[in-house]
């Protein structure tokens, strides 16, 4: 078998470059079968909806994340589908973005038909910064998201990539969150979560503060006890939960699974099997898969008309292989950093992975990067070889790490 050849700097940006090129270019075809607004799937089902906690918004189960994508087409066909939530962030792609969901929606004349969903994210080595200066921090970011989203209102406002109590419970966030709530600039607040999500779901269904978490769910949480059961709690409590990384976009299957068993692995069996298995859960009411063309929009947006597993899918799930490769999906769980004798911020590292070589976001894999402290970002790897970090599951670190460094270093 042939060997994947290997990421370098110059192909990276290139295929990056040649990707956007090419999904511009992209026509309006393949989704002759996919169902219009309001009208029934080929089978006679209708889209399954849920209501997002507390708030009321009803919303199909399934929505786009459009941080991948900087294609308005595909964004206005979403919409075309039936889709009706729209999640971005304030830096995603330097605003650029929520410019391109806000004029979307605009020339549909579709705004008050859609929930639009933005965050703001405070780096973490800026997170040392006083109270105060957060409220200020966010306060002004929500009043510039405002104008590039062509609206007078968020629907959904979250403080983004929330791991910790503490940041969760900042009282500088709060007061912003709920004065910008207060003035009518945002309907609803919530937040997201990467790390520490079992903490963070369990402190917010006691604070009874926020209305909407965003949060890392796929199957390889299937056993994971704690989470399962801080998600149904949140639920219980009234707050909305969307789900995102559902489709766990990484190579897992690659590093887990015989070569000559990958093909079963890829295809049109994937993503739709481990989307489905996200939201069989009904503690969720929602997810925003990441799509970035239309023949992914069209794996995954028949997944909101049946939740049924075809046999293919449940035989895809059952795999034993599948399972156990599944360890190797990085869980963000932090477990790794004191293995590594430079402290690296490994956590941070593998995201930085995921957006560059699984996602093909080069925008997301740069901001991730120079959001790591400079003393414990990807330097620390340039002279540590092998890599000596360790993960208490089956994450090849060592070779990610290879990888990164074989862009950035």
């Amino acid at each position: 078998m042939a060997k994947k050849p290997s990421m370098t700097r110059r192909n990276f940006l290139a295929r990056a470059t040649q990707g956007a090129a090419s999904m511009a270019a992209l026509p309006l075809i393949g989704l002759a079968q996919t169902p219009a607004p309001g009208k029934t799937a080929a089978g006679g089902g209708k889209v399954i909806t849920r209501t997002l906690g507390r708030t009321g918004i009803r919303l199909p189960i399934v929505n786009m994340g459009v941080m991948n994508s900087d294609s308005p087409v595909l964004v206005r066909r979403a919409f075309e589908v039936g889709m009706r939530l729209f999640d971005t962030a304030a830096y995603y792609e330097r605003g650029r973005n929520e410019e391109m969901v806000g004029s979307v929606l605009k020339e549909l004349g579709a705004r008050d038909q859609a929930t639009i969903v933005t965050k703001i994210y405070i780096p973490h080595p800026q997170r040392g910064m006083s109270p105060e200066r957060a409220k200020e921090f966010f306060l002004k970011t929500a009043e510039e998201s405002l104008p590039r989203l062509k609206t007078d209102h968020i629907d959904i406002l979250y403080s983004h990539n929330v791991s910790t109590l503490e940041y969760l419970k900042n009282p500088g966030i709060l007061e912003a969150l709920q004065l910008l709530k207060k003035q009518g600039k945002t309907r609803f607040i919530g937040f997201s979560t990467h790390q520490g999500m079992a903490e963070c779901l369990n402190a917010a269904a006691d604070l009874g503060i926020y209305e909407v978490i965003l949060t890392t769910f796929n199957y390889s949480y299937h056993s994971d006890q704690p989470l399962l059961q801080a998600l149904a709690k949140a639920a219980a409590a009234g707050i909305g939960l969307m789900a995102m990384k559902t489709q766990c976009q990484a190579d897992w299957y690659r590093e887990g699974v015989p070569a000559e068993m990958q093909g079963f692995y890829q295809g049109r069996i994937i993503h739709p099997a481990l989307l489905k298995w996200a939201l069989r859960h009904e503690f969720i009411t929602s997810a925003v898969p990441g799509f970035v063309n239309f023949q992914q929009l069209e794996e995954d947006w028949p997944c909101a008309f049946d939740l049924d597993y075809s046999p293919a899918e449940k035989k895809f799930l059952e795999d034993r292989n599948i399972k156990l490769a599944m360890a190797s999906v990085c869980r963000q769980c932090g477990a790794c950093i004191a293995s590594c004798p430079q402290g690296a911020a490994i956590p941070e590292l593998l995201r930085v992975h995921m957006y560059a070589f699984n996602y093909g976001n080069p925008f997301q894999a740069r901001h991730t990067m120079d959001a790591i402290p400079k003393d414990k970002g990807l330097q620390l790897c340039l002279n540590c070889d092998p890599c000596r970090a360790g993960c208490v599951n089956r994450v090849q670190i060592g070779r990610r790490i290879g990888q990164l460094k074989g862009i950035y270093a």
